[in-house]
């Protein structure tokens, strides 16, 4: 493949943004990394490239935020999320992405709106709930990276400081992320040019996470929050638009 200055600005913009949403904004809007990828590549080739960066995102942020992880939610969310992560495996292939992106988007854009406009957080949903959405999570993780909106429904109703917050959700991504490892090297999504990709682009993603980190310190706990709904509500714009295109 012949990658021209197109494709390594888009790689550097991606990862770049990857970078800041998982370590200052729970994840949420690294989701816009595969379709933006995909503006000059297949998007088979955008999540294949993107794994091995995600993971070293996920050293450098489980640095900073590990000690904040809230272990009961993650004991209930994330079982569920290996499940879908299988069952995303199973069906490889066979399920319309477009659709997927489009009702991810509707998912996100009604939870962000609802968020913001009614005080949700405070009314604790039931656990299969929780449950649930590490199952969704898990799935929409394994076909394009975008474990992010479902993983926030759950957790930004549960009574967690920002600190507790980021915690998990770092904590979760990171772990889903390496059983993923296992069914992308079964079908043959890692490859040595993808590694070369990934390994050439670590200084982007060591960037991204630094700034994520100093950008989420500016902001007070409920001003993040907002900003999260915010991103989920522009993010799922940009999910519909992408799976209707």
């Amino acid at each position: 493949m012949v990658y021209d200055w197109q494709f390594i600005v888009l790689m550097i913009v991606a990862v770049l943004l990857t970078g800041i949403s998982k370590s200052g904004f729970a994840g949420g809007v690294g989701v816009v990394a595969v379709p933006l990828i995909s503006l000059k590549v297949s998007p088979t080739f955008a999540v294949a490239v993107m794994l091995p960066l995600l993971i070293v995102m996920d050293v450098f942020s489980l640095r900073a935020w590990w000690r904040h992880r809230v272990g009961s939610l993650l004991w209930l969310m994330f079982p569920p999320a290996v499940l879908g992560v299988a069952v995303g495996y199973l069906t490889y292939g066979l399920f319309d992405e477009g659709l997927l992106k489009v009702l991810l988007g509707v998912f996100s854009i009604l939870f962000g709106l609802w968020g913001l406009f009614k005080p949700f957080r405070g009314r604790v949903m039931p656990g299969w709930i929780g449950g649930l959405s590490g199952g969704i999570a898990g799935f929409t993780s394994f076909i394009a990276h975008a474990g992010g909106p479902p993983l926030n429904f759950y957790l930004l109703q549960c009574r967690l400081s920002k600190e507790q917050f980021l915690g998990t959700a770092v904590v979760f991504l990171a772990a889903t992320n390496l059983v993923k490892l296992v069914p992308y090297g079964m079908l043959g999504l890692l490859n040595i040019e993808n590694l070369i990709i990934a390994l050439l682009l670590i200084p982007v993603a060591w960037l991204g996470v630094r700034l994520g980190l100093v950008i989420q310190k500016w902001l007070s706990g409920e001003l993040f929050f907002r900003v999260i709904l915010s991103l989920l509500i522009v993010l799922g714009v940009r999910l519909i638009a992408d799976g209707w295109g």
